[in-house]
């Protein structure tokens, strides 16, 4: 399952995501979305998990909690509308 991971704080890098998701299972990709003109973080990402029941109770868990100063936002991440 993919995940949307939002309000992040601007300092989260990929490798502390993968290592908060870790904890509920296998993670398979983490990309944190960045300015393409500064490079830094836009605040969100993009967690991809390897089993669905893991993804959802780490959407259940950790949804709301705080992560290095701020609350956050998870949910399945949706296909893009064209």
């Amino acid at each position: 399952m993919n995940m949307y991971v939002g309000n992040l704080n601007y300092r989260v890098k990929e490798g502390d995501l993968e290592q908060a998701m870790s904890a509920y299972g296998v993670v398979t990709s983490v990309k944190v979305i960045k300015d393409r003109e500064t490079g830094k973080s836009k605040g969100f990402a993009f967690v991809e998990m390897e089993d669905d029941q893991d993804a959802a109770k780490a959407i259940n868990e950790l949804n709301g909690s705080e992560f290095m100063g701020r609350q956050l936002v998870i949910k399945e991440a949706l296909p893009k509308r064209m």
